[in-house]
């Protein structure tokens, strides 16, 4: 596991780039001290995750980075089946409470001064490798029907967007995605165990229905992480 971490943080800052040749397992049992079967089972490790691929030259970094679902996908896959994550992924909520949220958040949920905030912010990884450093805030008034929205336990994670759903009876009908490319900050760098300044895929998502705001997130990639999903070209062309 060690060993599969370090060269997936390489990989993902960027130090090992699409095309490298990855060591042999001959020299990270040397560098590592360890056996060859060791090696060989990392190396195998990230070659299931999408990271690296094998052919009869070597190992070498993938050429296509590792894909994860956007986070409004996470949102839907949790409406639809209880869970933000796909198999083999976890989450690791590092902050769940009520805060005073920042001026621009207070105005997208149309709060009064001193209005408190649900903020929720957690990691997605799969295995030792990053995936998502995201942040979700919801109506204060909601932690009193879904207790579990304060709760920082594992087993929590697993359907409460849908919990929130249900208990409030709110269904989003207005949704908006937000994406952009910048800097990691310190603290996104931290989190995703990547260099400060690093590059990153930065976006925010929000839903709301008639009465108002019910979620509002942002969130942000790693290096080399890509995003992948279907667009419906009903819509474009001429007759469109």
């Amino acid at each position: 596991m060690d060993i599969a971490a370090e060269l997936r943080d390489r990989i993902l800052s960027g130090e090992l780039g699409p095309g490298d040749k990855v060591p042999t397992v001959k020299e990270l049992a040397a560098s590592y001290r360890c056996a060859g079967a060791t090696a060989q089972r990392a190396l195998g490790q990230l070659a299931v995750e999408g990271v690296v691929r094998t052919s009869p030259r070597g190992t070498f970094v993938a050429d296509e980075a590792p894909v994860s679902l956007t986070p409004a996908e996470r949102a839907g896959l949790a409406r639809r089946t209880g869970s933000v994550l796909t198999e083999g992924e976890s989450a690791a909520v590092t902050a769940a409470e009520l805060v005073l949220p920042p001026l621009y958040v207070a105005e997208i949920f149309d709060l009064d001064h001193g209005d408190q905030v649900v903020r929720r912010e957690y990691v997605v990884g799969r295995g030792k490798a990053r995936l998502m450093l995201a942040v979700d805030w919801f109506p204060a008034h909601f932690a009193a029907l879904v207790p579990d929205l304060l709760s920082t336990a594992p087993g929590k994670v697993h359907g409460l967007l849908s919990k929130v759903l249900e208990a409030t009876g709110r269904a989003p009908t207005y949704a908006r995605d937000d994406m952009h490319a910048r800097e990691a900050d310190r603290r996104e760098a931290g989190h995703l165990g990547i260099p400060p300044g690093a590059p990153t895929l930065a976006g925010a998502h929000r839903w709301s229905d008639e009465d108002g705001m019910i979620l509002y997130g942002e969130w942000c990639l790693p290096p080399r992480l890509t995003l992948s999903y279907e667009t419906d070209p009903g819509g474009v062309g001429p007759d469109a």
